[in-house]
């Protein structure tokens, strides 16, 4: 079990518990009658482990899908449990990835005008980044993370044992988080990453000291911006371009894959426009690419993607906010950008390398 960590948040201060046993005995979450919203397939995956939680009248097993984390799929958890007499003393807890974080902690937002909630985060993509960071995202319609609120769970469990039965493609998600996080920190940082890529998977204590690095690096950021008006912004690296390729691919590239080839767009496009020496592209493009290899045939519409980037909301009237790697040291740092034709030729350019 490795030493947890405590958050500072506007709500006050929140922890984060490295507790390999939690599975084991999840018992321990049953205090104060709270409400459950459970991932179906992590329900599936351990029956029998979390039935003292999955048996109660007040546990809700939803399907952890990206059509799921709309306000219009939303609408129908609230209104079961309304009909289960939550209170607000009884809090809620969610045990799933991220998709149930942002569900939960909307829900526990909203509902009673705020609940007290807890997470169990069961992927290695929440339980590396998002748990951390008070915030929930929600899709309306077509626009994706449109719709949020910031409000930090109570406590987090992080519990290694859930990561044994992720398929590859979710291990690839987390780590392209991991692999954003600690670019963000340093060069020195990524590279010691990159130089691990292959030995994460065989080492589950080489993989939690890596999770635990990478709340470190976020717990900075996030302490010192929590509502995301400065510095805090950096974290979006990836971000903009990866959410345009899930939208583009109809979520067809899992978020933290989407992640690791808008690293790689991000990158490529700052050595187009002379924000980057190539050296820093040529660096990092290993290990991103050997985190979205799987992927690099995956047609991406061009129309759609550009479509999707406009959308962002953290564009300006006329702009797209975008974040590059900048410099020397490669500091991750925000920018303007107009959408015109040379940058549409910029992307044009850099999905076809990607899938070559």
């Amino acid at each position: 079990m490795s030493e947890g960590l405590t958050i500072k948040s506007h709500k006050g201060p929140y922890s984060v518990f490295f507790n390999d046993e939690l599975l084991a005995n999840p018992e321990q979450l049953l205090d104060g009658q709270p409400n459950f919203i459970v991932d179906a397939n992590v329900a599936r995956l351990y029956s029998n482990q979390l039935s003292a939680v999955l048996n109660r009248s007040s546990t809700l097993v939803i399907d952890a899908t990206e059509e799921s984390k709309s306000i219009a799929r939303i609408i129908p958890v609230i209104e079961k449990l309304v009909a289960n007499k939550v209170r607000r003393d009884h809090g809620l807890i969610g045990i799933g990835g991220g998709i149930i974080q942002d569900i939960t902690c909307f829900i526990a937002s909203t509902l009673l005008r705020g609940m007290n909630w807890k997470f169990v985060p069961t992927t290695l993509l929440a339980q590396a980044d998002s748990c951390i960071g008070s915030k929930s995202s929600i899709n309306l319609g077509y626009t994706k993370n449109i719709l949020g609120t910031f409000n930090p769970p109570n406590e987090i469990f992080v519990c290694a044992a859930f990561l044994e039965t992720l398929e590859e493609q979710e291990v690839c998600s987390g780590i392209g988080e991991m692999l954003k996080v600690h670019a963000i920190d340093s060069v020195a940082a990524f590279d010691r990453l990159a130089a691990d890529y292959d030995a994460l998977r065989g080492d589950r204590r080489l993989l939690m000291a890596y999770v635990r690095q990478s709340l470190l690096i976020k717990k900075q950021y996030i302490e010192d911006d929590e509502f995301d008006r400065g510095i805090r912004n950096v974290f979006n690296y990836g971000h903009s371009f990866g959410h345009a390729i899930e939208s583009a691919t109809d979520f067809g590239v899992p978020h933290g894959v989407a992640v690791t080839m808008g690293m790689a767009m991000a990158n490529r496009i700052a050595v187009l426009r002379g924000l980057l020496p190539e050296r820093h592209f040529v660096r990092m493009r290993p290990a991103l690419r050997k985190n979205y290899a799987r992927f690099a045939a995956t047609g991406i519409p061009l129309d759609a993607l550009l479509s999707a980037l406009l959308k962002d909301k953290k564009n300006t009237s006329s702009k797209l906010v975008l974040i590059f790697p900048t410099g020397e040291d490669a500091q991750i740092g925000r920018h303007e950008v107009v959408p015109d034709d040379a940058f549409r030729d910029q992307c044009q350019m850099v999905v076809g390398e990607m899938a070559a």
